[in-house]
């Protein structure tokens, strides 16, 4: 049978949660070239990417997100951190007292100081976490970081939670907050990789809207660009930005590139030779 319109192709496949501004973008810019799903499964994205100027990062998040929507892209290889340095800590800032928003934000503090793999973070249980007067301790397996900057942010979350008794009896430092899909899955319970994938992406896009709305005079243009690169920003592109900026390795996976970066910018600040 002859394949069906690329318009009315696309329109058989959902979004994937958390992800449906960037399956808009991706599904614009494949009917732009007149591509349905499986053309763009076959023929790949660089098409896509040339017509739309799309950066190597940006190809990897949405090669991510089509897989995530039932679309079977290979996933390129993360490129370098581009730009190798970025202001992270408004992703670490507290505005409200949601859950959820509390949540990513004590994650995204205690990986500015301490970036594990999304992996780790989906095992991390509250008692390897140990709050001092001046900062939190974390101790695993593997040895004890000290993380310096995330007790607001892990005494907010803790508070918030306390008032909810699933909540407040979890072992899990990044807890389920609804029940899922799965027979299995509970308020409380510890969420999937991808579900923690997805709630980041969502605190970006959500910073990148904070900063917009917010900014004001000479800030402005700097808030702009800042939430221009949240928009995209991924949780392994966030950890390996933490790396470059100088955090010690939790672990060996992204290590060595984040040396190099981190080469790069102290070269980049040394003042000229003499």
């Amino acid at each position: 049978m002859p394949a069906p319109p690329a318009a009315r192709a696309w329109q058989r496949l959902a979004p994937p949660e958390g992800y449906a501004v960037q399956w808009r973008r991706l599904v614009d810019a494949a009917l732009e070239l007149g591509l349905g799903p499986e053309e763009l499964a076959s023929g790949g994205m660089d098409d896509v990417a040339a017509a739309r100027g799309w950066k190597p990062a940006t190809v990897t998040l949405y090669s991510k997100v089509a897989r995530y929507g039932g679309v079977p892209l290979p996933v390129p290889p993360t490129p370098e951190p581009d730009p190798r340095s970025l202001d992270l800590r408004p992703l670490t800032e507290v505005r409200s007292e949601d859950p959820e928003h509390l949540r990513t934000v004590v994650w995204c503090a205690i990986a500015l100081g301490w970036p594990a793999p999304v992996g780790t973070f989906r095992d991390l249980r509250r008692e390897q976490v140990h709050p001092t007067a001046r900062r939190l301790v974390v101790r695993t397996d593997d040895g004890e970081w000290s993380v310096p900057g995330a007790l607001l942010a892990w005494h907010a979350w803790e508070e918030v939670r306390s008032r909810f008794p699933a909540l407040a009896d979890s072992p899990w430092v990044l807890p389920a907050l609804r029940r899922g899909p799965g027979l299995t899955s509970t308020v409380g319970g510890r969420l999937s990789s991808q579900a923690l994938q997805v709630t980041f992406t969502k605190h970006a896009v959500r910073t990148a809207l904070h900063l917009r709305a917010t900014a004001t005079g000479a800030r402005r243009a700097r808030a702009e660009a800042l939430a221009a690169v949240y928009e995209t920003l991924s949780y392994d592109s966030y950890r390996r930005l933490a790396l470059a900026g100088g955090a010690e390795p939790v672990a060996e996976r992204g290590a060595v590139r984040a040396e190099r970066a981190a080469r790069a910018n102290r070269a980049s600040a040394a003042p000229p030779a003499g």
